[in-house]
């Protein structure tokens, strides 16, 4: 593309994203449709190349890695085929909720069983807290795996939002119920009794803090990682048209809210971006009346795209390649699945398009 000089940008690669040894949660999402798995399964692809050991983690209730690496993925890490340090996982947080509610309820004959009914009573009487809960066993069950750096293909950029607040959320929830037990002392026990616990009030408020505590840790432990640029990134995904250009500018500015570093956006689906809009306009103009009809009506919408394509593109840089690496994907005429495809187009992260390439 003409138009722009590659010295006027950051090094429009994921290749900061490779060299950081010390990266250990990279999110990937952005609008819904825009190529969110197939850039998540290619950063795997990527990152075993230089990592022990890497993990792909799908949160989107539509689940598509199984469909990109053309093999079963379930709940728990599966290796993909061909890789030895590469593993998948698809996981549903209502799933996990429902799991963990479950177990709640299974605890009911437990001696302790009234400080479980009453954790089940906070979990549904805060708002958002349930998911917040969800959130936090995914994490502690992600944190166990033993894994150098894990990749999250996120659900569309509502739902990610969401996920990335509910430390937040929960931290706030937990420290009102922190609040209630300072004002209302022993009232928290009395209430645990009334839903049948063994012990005193005391006891069982103990145990009550004691749980609440112990999830506030792990949603602190997260937090802090996930504001820490060192750990945790998120690659922004796109495709060169109005409404997802807009989303985007939405998620880098609620992201910088929750103060989680972003420094990288890939824009799929770009048609020729190598070319420049005026230098195929030229060559059609030049050529058309030699053309079919049926050929200038393709060349002419295709022409159309290309424009706003272009249109877009030079947006994207305008708002962002002062401080963000913007990488432009090739529109390809074939899915890209399978791992030998992953592979093969995995390399347009690492090797940038020569934007002034004739």
């Amino acid at each position: 593309m003409a138009d722009f000089d590659d010295a006027d940008f950051l090094d429009p690669s994921l290749k900061n994203i490779i060299d950081q040894k010390s990266l250990q949660w990279v999110f990937v999402g952005g609008k819904g449709g825009v190529g969110k798995t197939t850039t998540s399964c290619c950063l795997g692809v990527q990152l075993a190349k230089s990592r022990n050991k890497v993990l792909i983690v799908s949160t989107d209730p539509a689940h598509n890695l199984s469909d990109a690496f053309c093999q079963k993925i379930g709940r728990e890490p599966t290796p993909i085929t061909g890789f030895t340090n590469l593993s998948a996982m698809e996981i549903d947080a209502h799933e996990d909720l429902d799991q963990m509610q479950r177990s709640i309820e299974e605890a009911a004959d437990d001696e302790n069983s009234g400080v479980s009914q009453l954790m089940a009573e906070l979990t549904s009487s805060i708002p958002g807290i349930d998911e917040a809960m969800s959130f936090s066993e995914l994490m502690k069950q992600v944190q166990s795996l033993d894994y150098d750096v894990v990749v999250f293909d996120t659900a569309p950029t509502g739902h990610t939002l969401r996920l990335l607040s509910f430390p937040t959320i929960l931290e706030k929830a937990l420290g009102k119920v922190m609040e209630l037990k300072d004002r209302f002392g022993g009232l928290i026990g009395q209430a645990s009794a009334m839903f049948g616990a063994q012990g005193s009030p005391g006891q069982m408020q103990d145990m009550l803090m004691g749980r609440l505590e112990e999830t506030r840790e792990i949603i602190n432990k997260v937090n802090d990682a996930f504001q820490d640029p060192e750990l945790t990134t998120f690659v922004c995904v796109c495709i060169p048209e109005f409404l997802s250009i807009y989303e985007t500018e939405r998620l880098v500015q609620e992201l910088s809210k929750f103060g989680i570093d972003s420094h990288n956006i890939v824009v799929n689906q770009v048609l020729f971006p190598e070319k420049d809009a005026e230098e195929l306009g030229e060559w059609f103009d030049n050529n058309k009346d030699s053309l079919p009809k049926e050929a200038r009506e393709i060349c002419s919408k295709l022409m159309a795209r290309k424009r706003m394509q272009d249109k877009y593109i030079g947006q994207c840089f305008d708002l962002y390649g002062d401080d963000f690496h913007v990488i432009l994907m090739p529109l390809l005429d074939y899915e890209v699945r399978g791992v030998e495809k992953l592979k093969l187009f995995s390399e347009n992260l690492i090797e940038p398009v020569d934007l002034e390439e004739s």
